[in-house]
Formats: C-alpha cells, structure tokens, sequence
C-alpha cells in the first residue's frame, strides 16, 4: 500500500511564503504524475500543481508566478514552494500521485493565509 505524508501547512500572513513536502512510500519516479491539490469546504477539490515523471509541470492559473511544484526521485518526496500567498490560497492541500491507474492521496495538510 502505497502512502503519501504532507507536511508544511500552517499559519502565515499574506504575502508570505511557505514551503509543503509530500512523501512517498515508493519510488517517486514510479509515479505517472505527483501532484497537489487543494479543497475549501463547500468547493470542489481543485488542482493546483502537477509534474509528471518527465519533469514537465502545470499549474492552476490561480498559482502560476507564485506556486512552484518540483520533486525529488532521491528522496521521493515532491515539493510545492508557495510564494506570496493570498487569503484565497487558505485550503487544505492534498498530495496526489498517479500510477498507471491506480490514484493515491495524502490525508492533507492545512494552509490558512491571514494575517
């Protein structure tokens, strides 16, 4: 059984920055795609970063400039360097990782953006 760890969520003021890590049970360079989403209660899970085995990265409008996904196959852990936060970016985020078609989710790490 595949697991993933979150961790780096907290509290900080807007404008700020924060860094998530998510941890793999298995080797991350198994993985189709590892990547982080984020929820707000009463709204749809939503992605936020992607990368995908090859190295190539996407990302939520929302985040692009500020929001940075990387991963590292040594450590099996993939990384998202959060940079000027917003309030709207308050959420808890999910690492996720894909493996043919099999899907794997963290238990989420909660982001509060205020000051």
């Amino acid at each position: 059984q595949v697991q993933l760890v979150e961790s780096g969520g907290g509290l900080v003021q807007p404008g700020g920055s924060l860094s998530l890590s998510c941890a793999a049970s298995r080797y991350s360079f198994s993985f189709n795609v590892m990547d982080w989403y984020r929820q707000v209660p009463g709204k749809e899970r939503e992605l936020v970063a992607a990368v995908t085995s090859g190295g190539s990265t996407n990302y939520a409008d929302s985040v692009k400039g500020r929001f940075t996904i990387s991963k590292d196959n040594a450590k099996n852990t993939v990384y998202l360097q959060m940079n000027s936060l917003k309030p709207e970016d308050t959420a808890v985020y999910y690492c996720h990782a894909l493996a043919y078609d099999m899907h794997y989710w963290g238990k989420g790490t909660l982001v509060t953006v205020s000051s």
